[in-house]
């Protein structure tokens, strides 16, 4: 038997971890070079324009002052306000809850069937999506015209009344983002150890005390990460409104958003930089929300 040195195995082992290194350095290098194109420098760009003036001068905080003061602004902050109530409930409440459900039924066939089901609609972009559900809304063509009759609504203005929007730009984004955090939440739901639900089961827990008590606090991290990129798209609200606002020849309103907003200021008043204000508004409210979910949440501590 060859023996080797033990200064030998040292140098392969550093030559071995040094190769490692650099590989994992060549793949870090290319979303590092992606996050500075298209992360870093289109903040720094807008940050620069909100705090400047049409002449390149700057202005401090006039700009968000300014469109801060615009009728239309706190309205605004009000609709997405509300919006994300529905959408981040019904996210945490029925992706958890359907992931539950199929985790359930994983030894069946109806459980893969259902998971196909759940991520299609996410194959869709959010305009055609918009479009999909204009058509189910308006009760003149939707195939469930009955149902919406059965709650009053006889005609696509009723839907589609300002009191009702938040609620349905709640549900199109459900229906087009909840199949994939419920492929995620499912997938997360298998990596729980099995000795774990064996003792559950062993201690006589019930499939809802099982849910509540193990398989839900081991969910927590990915919830909230879900929960901040959920809150992050949410407050950009943009495609429904807007059209939804051609659909209905303005009944929605095309300020409904702040996104919208921000879109009126840039090319129809030609206010570049209060548009670039409300966007790093936008920008420090979320990421002022991502990290108290993340404090909140202990979401960095090892487990």
């Amino acid at each position: 038997m060859t023996v080797v040195p033990s200064s030998v195995g040292s140098a392969r082992r550093r030559r071995s971890g040094g190769g490692q290194s650099r590989a994992g350095m060549a793949f870090v290098a290319g979303y590092v070079l992606l996050l500075i194109a298209f992360g870093v420098l289109p903040t720094g760009y807008a940050i620069y324009f909100a705090v400047t003036d049409a002449g390149g001068g700057f202005t401090g905080f006039s700009n968000f002052v300014s469109t801060a003061q615009d009728f239309r602004f706190v309205d605004a902050i009000g609709h997405v306000a509300i919006y994300l109530v529905f959408w981040l409930l019904s996210l945490v409440v029925f992706v958890v809850g359907l992931a539950l459900v199929l985790h359930r039924l994983a030894s069946g066939r109806i459980s893969k069937a259902l998971r196909f089901l759940y991520y299609i609609p996410g194959a869709l972009a959010g305009a055609a999506s918009v479009l999909v559900w204009l058509f189910m809304l308006d009760p003149t063509v939707s195939p469930v015209s009955s149902l919406l009759g059965a709650f009053g609504f006889h005609t696509f203005g009723q839907v589609i009344a300002p009191g009702n929007l938040p609620l349905l730009f709640a549900m199109v984004a459900f229906w087009t983002g909840a199949g994939g955090w419920i492929v995620v939440m499912y997938g997360a739901l298998n990596n729980i150890p099995t000795d774990v639900m064996e003792a559950a089961r062993i201690d006589g827990a019930s499939a809802w005390q099982t849910a509540w008590h193990v398989q839900i606090p081991m969910l927590r991290k990915w919830i909230v990460y879900m929960v901040i990129l959920a809150f992050a798209g949410g407050a950009q609200l943009f495609v429904e409104p807007q059209l939804l606002s051609l659909a209905s020849v303005g009944v929605a309103g095309t300020d409904y958003s702040l996104n919208q907003l921000t879109y009126d200021f840039a090319f129809q008043m030609n206010n570049i930089n209060g548009a670039a204000a409300v966007s790093v508004e936008l920008l420090v409210v979320s990421v002022a929300a991502a990290g108290i979910f993340v404090a909140r949440s202990g979401f960095f501590d090892a487990d």
